[in-house]
């Protein structure tokens, strides 16, 4: 379906049940990131899993998307299926867009499971910070050198300004504001957002559960997933 600026944005439904659940998925991935999980859960509702712009089938944004924008094109495909109430399953990327629309929309969403979540800002490593110096020394003198990461130079020009203003938002007011049930799983090795964020994230929202998942990293639903399915089945269900 096209939302607010014409772009599609594709999405699936999939199951039974009288209520939802919303999965949104990390960035570069698409609704194949989600659908193993969704058909295997227990959960006893409806799955509804979104492609995010420019990923799987949903086209690439026409305007400089930031997460406020990712959240509005989410409300758009809801209010088309019209469903006021619902819990998310989120990962990495789609747990920004997860905390952004969950502070503003604090009556549709019943509970949160926030998996390796992006969203707040990283601790920057002395290595880290020595690149980042460099960069702008070089830059400063005429000098370029490509110190991105693989998801962003991946991207279109266009997508790359999106990425840029996606990763310098912290959604650290947001998340101080919510108050609704919210698990945080994370694995133990993920180096692309550290159980450090994850111990973060737990500190600011209040009421919430975090657990660390052994032998897994950024993809830690998948990684363990006999360990993940409990713990999000009694979550959601009980």
């Amino acid at each position: 379906m096209k939302v607010f600026d014409g772009t599609n944005v594709n999405y699936i439904v999939l199951g039974e049940g009288s209520s939802y659940v919303v999965f949104l998925h990390g960035w570069g991935g698409s609704i194949e990131s989600f659908k193993y999980v969704a058909e295997n859960l227990k959960l006893g509702k409806k799955c509804l899993i979104v492609d995010f712009p420019p990923f799987g089938k949903s086209t690439e944004p026409k305007t400089v998307w930031g997460v406020e924008e990712y959240a509005r094109a989410l409300k758009e495909v809801l209010d088309k299926e019209k469903i006021q109430k619902f819990d998310i399953i989120s990962h990495s990327f789609g747990g920004r867009v997860a905390i952004y629309f969950s502070s503003v929309y604090t009556d549709m969403v019943g509970k949160l499971v926030l998996i390796d979540s992006a969203g707040l800002k990283p601790k920057k490593s002395f290595i880290k910070r020595l690149k980042v110096a460099f960069y702008k020394l070089a830059k400063s003198f005429g000098f370029y050198f490509n110190f991105g990461s693989t998801d962003y130079n991946a991207l279109s020009p266009h997508m790359k300004k999106c990425f840029v203003k996606i990763v310098n938002r912290s959604l650290k007011p947001e998340a101080k504001t919510l108050k609704l049930p919210t698990l945080i799983i994370y694995g133990e090795n993920d180096k692309d957002t550290s159980v450090y964020m994850g111990k973060r994230l737990s500190k600011l929202i209040k009421g919430s559960k975090f657990i660390v998942l052994k032998n897994a990293g950024h993809f830690s639903y998948l990684d363990n997933f006999y360990e993940f399915k409990p713990l999000v089945e009694n979550f959601i269900g009980g």
